[in-house]
């Protein structure tokens, strides 16, 4: 066994020997102690750092659309704060990081999956804004999406972000009944109309949260919302309303996704 080497790693570097890793981006064979990125990748990864900060491109998105419907219906109606917004790093189509969240949603790669979403919860966990998250809800998928996939790539993320904040994740929540169209090649307008009304409070939650707050109040104080990429709101958006439908404004909603399509 070579100096300073364990059975781990000598066990780790016999697996690559024979089946050598590579890096997700570049595709270039990756050292010992690398993980799923070679050093340069990882050490240009357009990281977006808008953990640190309250208003960010992806956080006035998200809220110029409830402000949106706020100003269609009765702006005097409810009062909504402003909702914090994050993502690691920014998702664009003309890089190889765009293959993150490809290789999460498209090959399982749970691995990749639970090593960014580790990165995003470090970084959400340093920031002030994040404190006191009590519940982590992942995007739900259509029943039958899901089954032809196996999993969701977004309970793989909200998984480690409810770790690292000290949170509960709740998959229990919200569901899909209507398969609504790829998202990918409509406009803006067209995406919102698209998931409007997708969303819903799943019936067994709806009961259980009935019987709980007719004796006592239990609602959390913060949601978390999660995602894999945050393009331009809309499926974030259409959860948050439907959350609404339950969840009085004193509850507050934020959101979170690995990568955020922008700069």
């Amino acid at each position: 066994m070579l100096r300073g080497w364990g059975w781990k790693e000598g066990c780790a570097a016999l697996a690559d020997f024979f089946m050598p890793r590579r890096c997700i981006v570049c595709r270039v064979r990756l050292a010992l102690r690398e993980r799923h990125l070679c050093i340069g990748c990882l050490a240009d990864l357009p990281e977006t750092r808008f953990s640190g900060l309250s208003r960010n491109p992806m956080a006035d998105r998200f809220n110029a659309l409830i402000q949106r419907d706020l100003d269609l219906s009765d702006p005097q109606s409810r009062h909504e704060e402003y909702a914090f917004a994050t993502a690691l790093f920014y998702y664009r189509a003309s890089t190889g990081y765009r293959k993150i969240t490809q290789r999460l949603k498209y090959h399982a790669d749970f691995a990749a999956g639970r090593f960014f979403s580790r990165k995003l919860g470090d970084r959400m966990a340093s920031s002030s804004l994040y404190k006191g998250i009590d519940w982590v809800v992942p995007v739900p998928l259509h029943w039958s999406r899901r089954w032809s996939r196996g999993y969701n790539q977004a309970d793989v993320i909200a998984k480690e972000l409810a770790f690292r904040l000290g949170a509960r994740l709740r998959t229990d929540v919200l569901c899909r009944p209507s398969r609504t169209r790829s998202q990918a090649r409509l406009s803006v307008e067209e995406k919102v109309r698209n998931v409007s009304g997708a969303f819903r409070i799943r019936k067994r939650f709806l009961r259980k949260l009935r019987a709980r707050t007719a004796n006592q109040p239990n609602l959390p104080r913060r949601i978390l919302l999660v995602d894999d990429v945050f393009t331009t709101g809309a499926t974030l958006y259409s959860c948050f309303q439907a959350l609404r439908t339950v969840f009085p404004v004193q509850v507050r909603i934020d959101v979170a996704t690995l990568a955020c399509v922008g700069q």
